[in-house]
């Protein structure tokens, strides 16, 4: 056979020190050029969407943004507030902070309605994005001021802050999921093989495709900036994918060893397993790929950073199980034969290397399907569609800087800020643009808006009009008493743009005007993944259509997948949405219910499980497909293709789980909702449509499930041969 992974396997197989050196060798090579070139990083101007993107760009344009601010709020350890000695306090701050380079200019002390707290606001230099680096210079400000004046108690908090306790705190957990997953994957491992060597092969190449691809994925992120979620996805799905390709090519491996009885050599048994195994693990990889690629048309920074770190680590997880994995099975291999020839030589019993069989486990689990198709296939069926009556109670929203845990000190102080100073919880700024002629008539509009706004108890005062020096772009701030996630802020950007804006500033011919701030970026950012929804979901059907197409020459087969990864990641969303839209499973797991969705998560769901479904689905079908070109009849190839693979798709769910249920120990809500979601649809597509659905689809279809291909109709041509004189099918 001269297809690609065979011609891989084969070289490997007889160069394998070559091959394993080259791999590591590759992998230092990856991480040693990442580190060199570093990472770039997205900037604010990345993330711009909508009309507060637009309104963002549009002061940015004059020099006129908001800057980002950090908070310090002066009050005392112990009863009332001493007014001299907190002044004092504060002037001592705002010296120490106007001498800092990083900061822009320090606002006048304001004191809270009930007279206990001092706040100082402090505005930084240049990106947003950048503002969570130079906060530390800051702190050490405040803290020095602390411990001058010891009888105040100081405390520091803003966007600055909160992004940099959440960086920290992902930090915290991603370690937390490894020291979850990675004795938890070995154990799995060990009862799937019963040999610690054997069970460590996945794992180490697992562990060392994402040290590669988190080195590409610097590099790849000079074309892609990189939105600070990569490196997660990288180790979620690479170990997720990393363990099951190799899982897949070594089971199969294993399988032929048991049934060669010692009759083949090491290299032509991992040319057999590279000829079925392998090239399902290459289709399975791409098809990964193309349907993540669909990622990328949602126009969003964060997906295709998403997308980009998950191609990068797939890509980098095929080409070791392509080139790694055969030498090391061959180093294996050969080591296993020289043992089992001094036990003969020592007469010792031989040894049998465990393969596939159908055991009464999984004939009693395929029971069902095989003796009832038609009953196993519409009770599964109308099962999964009563998990998917939540959806329709299914509300997105983007998740705020509310939601974020409160473990996380600067949030903490932000309670504290809020509750004392309610006029500082929102600050929408109107930005205008105009001809510059026009920049007195905007200033008188944007006047006329501000009294209309003060007279609406949604507003809470408002700052003057600022206007860039070439009168082009003005701006206003607004100012308002409620929390961001509340629906009277989202009343008070529906009041703003919809009826105060057009009545003002819309009056002036040729001006172009626009709504920033927290409130408005929680908003037009659902809006425009919406607006993509359709887009991506197309394609990502069509992709997945056509990549079943291509794996099987069918067409039914293809339409039965779409339908099954719709119905699997549809069942998943509507489980999400009953667990984390109300309040009943807080406790459980250890969250606080925002009665919503992450507005990322539906549509990284049904992305990610499309490409991870077509692992299952591949490897499935290509042991039925394979045995029906070797003559068995459908039914009989579907009941043994099943039984064959159902072990090792267990085996690969259960990891794949392992490493999502994970992220369900996440303090981050969206990483909770993401990790939750995925575990349920990979349990839900291994156990119920591979094992329920499919099997009894294809039952009843029969022959009529390779339409329009003729290979299940045709006599067997005769078979390729091994240089050893193993005949193998061509499932090409």
């Amino acid at each position: 056979m001269k297809s690609f992974t065979v011609r891989m396997a084969r070289w490997s197989a007889r160069h394998p020190w070559r091959a394993v050196v080259g791999w590591f060798v590759f992998v230092v090579l990856c991480l040693g050029l990442g580190s060199a070139v570093g990472t770039h990083s997205a900037t604010t101007a990345d993330y711009r969407v909508g009309e507060a993107g637009r309104a963002e760009a549009m002061a940015a344009e004059g020099h006129l943004e908001r800057r980002s601010t950090e908070q310090v709020l002066i009050s005392s350890r112990s009863g009332a507030l001493d007014r001299g000695t907190a002044g004092a306090a504060a002037r001592d701050l705002t010296a120490r902070m106007r001498a800092l380079p990083e900061v822009a200019g320090v606002a006048e002390p304001l004191l809270s309605k009930d007279r206990r707290i001092l706040l100082v606001e402090v505005a930084l230099k240049g990106e947003e994005r950048d503002a969570k680096d130079k906060v530390d210079a800051l702190v050490a400000q405040t803290e020095a001021v602390a411990r001058t004046y010891p009888g105040l108690l100081l405390q520091e908090t803003g966007s600055p802050s909160i992004s940099k306790g959440v960086d920290q705190q992902r930090s915290d957990d991603l370690a937390l999921s490894e020291k979850i997953t990675l004795p938890v994957t070995l154990l799995t491992l060990l009862v799937v093989f019963g040999s610690v060597t054997m069970a460590g092969v996945p794992l180490l190449l697992a562990l060392s495709s994402i040290a590669a691809a988190v080195g590409l994925s610097m590099v790849v992120s000079h074309l892609s900036p990189d939105a600070g979620v990569g490196t997660n996805v990288i180790l979620m799905i690479g170990l997720a994918v990393g363990v099951d390709y190799t899982l897949f090519h070594l089971k199969r491996e294993r399988e032929e060893r048991a049934r060669a009885g010692g009759r083949l050599s090491s290299e032509a048994l991992v040319e057999l397993a590279a000829a079925t195994s392998g090239r399902a693990v290459v289709i399975s990889g791409l098809a990964v790929v193309a349907s993540t690629a669909t990622l990328y048309l949602a126009s969003d920074v964060i997906f295709s950073s998403l997308a980009t770190g998950t191609i990068v680590v797939v890509l980098v997880a095929v080409a070791s199980s392509l080139t790694a994995l055969p030498a090391l099975l061959v180093l294996l291999g050969k080591r296993q034969e020289r043992r089992a020839r001094r036990r003969a030589e020592r007469g010792e019993p031989v040894r049998r290397t465990r393969g596939e069989g159908g055991s009464r486990t999984w004939n009693a689990l395929l029971r069902p399907a095989s003796r009832h198709p038609l009953a196993t296939l519409c009770v599964s069926v109308l099962a999964l569609l009563a998990l998917v009556t939540p959806l329709a109670g299914l509300k997105i929203t983007e998740m705020s800087r509310d939601t974020h845990s409160r473990d996380i000190p600067a949030m903490r102080v932000y309670d504290r800020l809020n509750e004392a100073f309610p006029a500082q919880r929102v600050t929408h700024q109107v930005v205008v643009r105009a001809a510059a002629a026009r920049s007195a008539e905007v200033a008188g509009a944007l006047r006329e808006l501000a009294r209309r706004a003060d007279a609406d108890p949604l507003f809470a005062g408002s700052s003057r009009v600022r206007t860039s020096a070439d009168h082009r772009i003005s701006t206003l701030e607004l100012k308002v008493p409620h929390l961001g996630n509340s629906r009277q802020a989202y009343d008070s950007l529906d009041q703003l743009r919809d009826t105060y804006l057009p009545a003002t500033v819309g009056r002036i011919a040729g001006a172009e005007f626009g709504v920033s701030g927290d409130v408005a970026r929680y908003t037009d950012y659902p809006a425009h993944q919406n607006s993509k929804l359709p887009l991506v979901l197309g394609a990502l059907l069509l992709v997945t259509f056509a990549m079943t197409v291509y794996a099987f020459r069918s067409v039914v087969l293809g339409v039965i997948g779409v339908v099954l990864n719709l119905l699997s990641a549809a069942a998943s969303l509507g489980l999400l949405v009953l667990v984390f839209q109300g309040t009943w499973a807080e406790g459980v797991l250890d969250f606080h219910s925002t009665g919503s969705i992450g507005s990322r998560v539906p549509l990284f769901l049904f992305v990610i499980l499309f490409g991870l479904s077509m692992d299952y689905q591949v490897f499935v079908v290509s042991r039925i497909r394979e045995a029906v070109l070797a003559g068995v009849s459908t039914r009989q190839a579907v009941l043994d293709g099943i039984r064959r693979s159902a072990s090792v798709v267990t085996s690969a769910a259960v990891v794949m789980t392992t490493v999502f249920v994970s992220f369900v120990f996440l303090h981050i809500i969206e990483m909770k909702q993401i990790g939750f979601v995925l575990a349920v649809a990979v349990l839900l597509d291994a156990f119920v449509v591979r094992i329920m659905v499919l099997p009894a689809a294809m039952l009843l279809l029969g022959e009529a499930s390779w339409w329009p291909s003729r290979a299940a109709r045709r006599t067997p041509a005769v078979p390729a041969r091994f240089p050893d004189g193993r005949a193998v099918v061509d499932v090409r």
